[in-house]
């Protein structure tokens, strides 16, 4: 909880001319919160209503924007100590999330009784006008301070980003996919998940008895699966890529099974499923609080990317950020610091990332770097430390320095600040589910809906039904 030190303006102290403005970004919490504190609960207010069929972004309600003016009085000028009398505006623009405004008040006339009037002027950063009109206030006879203002945190918990996930899968084929030794109950109980909802033919490989067994414990007839019998699961993997190569899958599902053993069949020179760029993991989480998806990359497969395997890392992330709905994902290169520093190599590899994609090396996203963790993700943060970026404060992907950064950000963002997750393989021939075997059947759920959405945005290079649905 921040704490602030309020100072007022008496009556005796203003002075017409005298001004005070501050600066706000618009987010789309601001909208949900607005929207809970007025009961206003107009659609066209609210963010994940309506916009892609419409084809339209949430507009901020014009009296949210007037509340930026009984900040300034309230806070500024005069401050502490004011009483609000009546205020005129006149909006001549909409304001949207990710606008960055300036609310500035000036006292224009003093009047008896300690009244004062102030103009107002709301305003974006670029100078275009929103609102501007006239407020009246009674001022305090005395200077007052206000001390050890705290206010409690608000966290908005909201969930169902993978929900629209799944509904834009709705209508797609399903996958024949390989199920890499799905011998315990969370591995066959997200492949049987996947089925119900249409986004797999499940081909089950592994230990026939063993795979029967658990599917009568958790109440499936198999009915629809084909079971590939291969007596030692270890062998699975091995199965499963040929099985890609005959045609007979056009995806692959990690079951009870090491991560490393499907990725040592996936990424072979010879035999394997590189398709030319290299081959990275990407996980896609839904994070409480959070407007839209949030990716993580490389956290699984790239244990020290050198600058050439970035590049890829970072196409790879911005190509299923395409295919789950973000048009121009916002893309952070994480270091330690902000600025670049030659005894920190992340941050001269992030530089230069950014300049590729400045000249069109990396493609198809909005690459900045360096940046710290916390002006990647918090706009406060970012305007804090002046750094002047479409990306910084607003990172849809996160691309960490190295996997063992990568790999403790994604699980502290699942285990301790409750996100739900999937994840993917991207840069193979066809996409591979690469879940924990600690994910539960949801994880795994989720993760077949990205396979099926960047299965499909490959096929039809570029046709996206998730669009508008991931933010």
């Amino acid at each position: 909880m921040d704490k602030r030190v309020l100072v007022g303006h008496c009556w005796d102290e203003l002075r017409p001319g005298q001004s005070a403005r501050l600066e706000r970004a618009c987010t789309a919490n601001d909208l949900l919160v607005f929207a809970h504190a007025s009961g206003n609960h107009n659609p066209l207010n609210l963010p994940g209503l309506n916009e892609a069929e419409e084809e339209r972004e949430p507009i901020a309600p014009s009296m949210w924007g007037g509340s930026l003016f009984s900040a300034v009085l309230g806070n500024l000028l005069p401050g502490p100590g004011t009483v609000y009398l009546g205020q005129t505006l006149r909006f001549h623009e909409r304001a949207h999330p990710g606008d960055m405004l300036v609310a500035e008040v000036t006292v224009r006339a003093k009047r008896p009784g300690r009244v004062a009037e102030l103009d107002c002027r709301l305003t974006r950063s670029d100078g275009t006008l929103i609102a501007e009109g006239i407020a009246e206030v009674l001022a305090p006879e005395r200077p007052v301070i206000a001390e050890d203002v705290v206010l409690p945190d608000l966290a908005l918990r909201r969930r169902g980003k993978f929900d629209r996930l799944l509904a834009a899968c709705r209508g797609l084929p399903a996958m024949p996919t390989a199920v890499v030794a799905p011998t315990d109950e969370p591995s066959l109980a997200g492949a049987r998940e996947a089925v119900q909802e249409g986004l797999i033919e499940p081909l089950l490989v592994g230990p026939a008895a063993a795979i029967r067994a658990v599917a009568a414990r958790i109440g499936w007839d198999l009915a629809g699966a084909r079971i590939e019998d291969v007596a030692d699961p270890h062998a699975a993997p091995a199965r499963a890529v040929a099985m890609v190569h005959e045609g007979a899958a056009q995806a692959i599902m990690k079951g009870n099974i090491h991560s490393d053993e499907v990725l040592h069949h996936v990424t072979r020179a010879e035999g394997g499923l590189r398709a030319g760029r290299r081959i990275s993991h990407a996980f896609v989480l839904d994070v409480p609080g959070r407007e839209g998806l949030l990716l993580v990359t490389d956290a699984a497969i790239n244990i020290l990317p050198d600058l050439k395997t970035k590049a890829d890392i970072i196409q790879n992330a911005i190509d299923l950020s395409h295919a789950i709905g973000l048009q121009q994902p916002r893309v952070g290169i994480l270091s330690a610091v902000e600025t670049i520093n030659p005894a920190i190599p992340s941050t001269l590899d992030a530089a230069i990332l950014a300049k590729m994609a400045d000249r069109g090396q990396i493609t198809g996203g909005l690459v900045d770097g360096p940046l710290a963790m916390d002006n990647a993700v918090d706009l406060g943060a970012a305007r804090i430390k002046g750094i002047a970026s479409e990306v910084a404060g607003r990172a849809d992907v996160l691309v960490a320095p190295n996997l063992e950064a990568g790999n403790m950000l994604a699980k502290q963002l699942v285990f301790l600040s409750g996100a739900e997750t999937a994840g993917l393989v991207v840069g193979a021939r066809v996409p591979v589910m690469l879940t924990s075997r600690a994910d539960d059947a949801q994880a795994r759920l989720m993760s077949a809906a990205l396979a099926v959405l960047f299965s499909h945005w490959r096929r039809s290079r570029g046709s996206c039904p998730a669009a508008g649905r991931a933010a």
